[in-house]
């Protein structure tokens, strides 16, 4: 058993390879083989979102504040809010991130293959990111 305790790993900003805007990451989990779980807190800057990417066995998002913005490739861009849990599919092409003005931060939960949880491919263009929204 590992207990890590609070404060004891540093807080990391995310790359810019993959993500646009101010992006904080706290690591929650990163289980060594044959567990495969990884978990961080992800925090948004307004207007901060991730790269379009995908995950081998999916991903589960789960925000604890905030206003962001989720979309798979080729629907539209849809809103969530603190207390929305998002489900992705493995493979699904997809982005998130806080909405424009306002900052949002979650909890991403994935599983590895072959020691790689995502695939990061290219950046939200404006474009993308600034489509019409789906409030639900």
């Amino acid at each position: 058993m590992d207990i890590h305790r609070n404060g004891s790993r540093p807080t990391r900003r995310g790359p810019a390879d993959y993500f646009t805007g101010t992006v904080w990451m706290d690591p929650i989990v990163n289980a060594p083989a044959p567990a495969r779980v990884a978990a961080a807190r992800v925090a948004f800057e307004p207007g901060a979102r991730t790269a379009w990417h995908t995950h081998p066995l999916g991903q589960t998002l789960y925000v604890i504040s905030g206003v962001g913005r989720v979309q798979k490739e080729g629907e539209p861009v849809r809103e969530i809010r603190a207390g929305d849990t998002v489900w992705i599919p493995p493979g699904e092409k997809h982005w998130h991130g806080a909405a424009p003005d306002h900052a949002m931060t979650h909890v991403a939960i994935q599983e590895a293959v072959n020691g790689s949880a995502v695939e990061w491919l290219e950046q939200v263009s404006e474009a993308d990111y600034t489509k019409a929204v789906v409030a639900e």
